[in-house]
């Protein structure tokens, strides 16, 4: 039996259950429904989670409002048959964020930090092959215009193409007809 705390809960008493072996059939909405109403004969319920990842089918968790109702509800339902299978409960590990943020005891988790590159790294996701590795980390000076090139903007264009216009596109259109011989099609003989 577990060591018990000064408030005659075990000492990895919690708010929150930890259900294992669960119906993995039933769909997760059901499940959710069906686990509110079990759990809500022994004390309010502020959460239900149940995850169908691959990892987490077959498992939920069920925050209760307080230590008592959790704990009432392990003793009466661990091992009790749910949808044709032996249900296991048992504390969850750690404190619900949902709870946290009730009781105001909720830490925001701090963001993951930026790791630096090393010099292999860089030099293996710098770039093609045969280009110079920025050791600055950052991208490099933005391309200039040649002073030939900013002078001369027609000059930019005929390299570029130049795009015709709609009314060119239909005169060039109405002049090109298809050459059609006068002679008559052949008839086919299937008749």
């Amino acid at each position: 039996m577990a060591a018990m705390n000064g408030d005659g809960f075990p000492s990895n008493a919690n708010e929150t259950l930890y259900c294992s072996n669960l119906p993995d059939k039933l769909q997760k909405d059901d499940l959710k429904r069906e686990l509110y109403m079990l759990f809500t004969t022994y004390g309010p319920v502020l959460d239900i989670v149940a995850l169908k990842t691959m990892k987490m089918r077959g498992q939920a968790h069920v925050l209760f409002r307080d230590r008592i109702a959790s704990t009432q509800a392990l003793r009466d339902l661990n091992n009790r048959e749910f949808f044709g299978k032996q249900m296991h409960i048992s504390y969850a590990r750690s404190k619900s964020d949902t709870l946290a943020k009730l009781d105001g005891t909720y830490k925001q988790p701090a963001p993951p930090t930026e790791i630096q590159a090393t010099e292999t790294q860089r030099s293996i996701f710098a770039g093609p092959p045969g280009t110079q590795v920025s050791t600055s980390g950052g991208l490099g000076p933005p391309p200039t215009l040649n002073p030939e090139q900013a002078a001369s903007p027609a000059s930019a264009a005929t390299s570029q193409g130049v795009k015709r216009s709609r009314a060119e596109s239909e005169d060039e259109d109405e002049g090109a007809d298809m050459d059609m011989d006068d002679a008559p099609m052949d008839e086919s003989d299937d008749d």
